[in-house]
């Protein structure tokens, strides 16, 4: 069963509850709280350029400079997506080993966790649900 309070819906959040023992339950965000590590990912990865800066460094750090020409964009645009990945906690800016005065852009490794531990609990959620729904349709056929 899912309850969502009108507290929470002008608040406009939805915090799902499941009031069977047992049965996993699913908040997406708390009432009151500040937007979360997990809206701040959402929001970085919610932009092709910004998805598309993930893709590249998924396979090895780059220089701003090589990102932009990869995706073809301005170097003022780049600054603006690395910066609001950095924020996101999805990248980190390092020195390059080869040049001390360049800096390279790698992937933070936590953040991905995180949402990968978001996404195993929602999997886990409809698991359960649609599981739940496949006894019930067998139950009542019969």
């Amino acid at each position: 069963m899912v309850r969502e309070t009108h507290t929470e819906r002008r608040a406009g959040v939805v915090d799902l509850h499941h009031l069977q023992e047992g049965e996993p339950g699913l908040v997406l965000r708390r009432a009151g709280a500040r937007l979360s590590s997990l809206d701040d990912t959402f929001t970085a990865l919610a932009d092709a350029s910004r998805r598309g800066v993930i893709g590249l460094l998924r396979k090895k750090p780059r220089r701003a400079g090589e990102l932009a020409a990869e995706l073809g964009l301005s170097a003022p645009a780049m600054s603006r997506h690395l910066r609001l990945l950095r924020e996101a906690g999805l990248v980190e800016l390092a020195d390059d080993e080869d040049d001390a005065r360049a800096k390279v852009y790698s992937l933070r490794r936590e953040r991905f966790e995180q949402l990968r531990e978001w996404l195993d609990d929602v999997e886990r959620f409809w698991t359960f649900r649609l599981e739940a729904f496949k006894e019930h349709a067998e139950r009542t056929r019969r």
